[in-house]
């Protein structure tokens, strides 16, 4: 069953969220970690991360034991660090930049005054957000991506954490494989649960504010 009635990719039901926020939490779980944390059958959790696998968002290795026995498959988050790297997030990455050079060289746009490495960061981050479902707008000079309306807004209140947790760090994977000084912080904080706006951040500058 899909979050809000309308299916967002791999990440398009609420188990697929559960598990994906519990490999954030703490890589290198085993299925039946997995199962216990969710109480879904193994095969059931199999599915699910064969579909995050494929959209880049987790990756899975092989166990290296020392000792007797067979070595169990290990499933960790694709933070976009060298450790954690998915070759799908990669490719989809390189693809986001292609596009934006395309559609700059058509519109006659220019890069992002942040520099090279900062536009193909937003090319992938805006591309990865609209595959989930948003309709991002982004704001250089506050530093914000504006999610406003929220398509999650109508889930349980009680799932919106996890919900939030989870997008941010999917985006903050995303950027950190793109490469470049932008990096997400925080989900801010609204009244209306429709609102949603997230913070970026620049290395090296403060947080720019109106």
């Amino acid at each position: 069953m899909s979050i809000t009635g309308v299916a967002y990719g791999p990440i398009s039901s609420y188990s697929r969220v559960r598990i994906l926020h519990l490999v954030q939490e703490r890589p290198e779980r085993t299925i039946g970690e997995l199962c216990d944390a969710t109480g879904l059958h193994a095969n059931t959790i199999r599915e699910h991360l064969q579909r995050l696998i494929e959209g880049g968002y987790v990756i899975q290795a092989t166990e290296h034991r020392t000792t007797r026995g067979r070595p169990r498959t290990l499933y960790s988050a694709a933070t976009g660090a060298p450790e954690a790297s998915s070759p799908i997030a990669r490719e989809k990455i390189a693809g986001a930049a292609r596009r934006g050079d395309v559609m700059r060289s058509i519109l006659a746009e220019p890069e992002s005054e942040l520099g090279r490495e900062a536009t193909y960061q937003l090319d992938a981050l805006v591309e990865h957000l609209e595959e989930s479902g948003f309709e991002p707008i982004v704001d250089e000079n506050r530093m914000t991506v504006d999610l406003t309306p929220c398509p999650h807004a109508a889930s349980a209140p009680e799932h919106r954490p996890m919900l939030c947790q989870v997008h941010l760090g999917l985006m903050q994977g995303v950027l950190t494989q793109a490469g470049g000084p932008i990096a997400a912080e925080c989900v801010l904080t609204s009244q209306l649960p429709e609102e949603c706006t997230v913070q970026l951040k620049v290395a090296g500058q403060l947080r720019l504010t109106a």
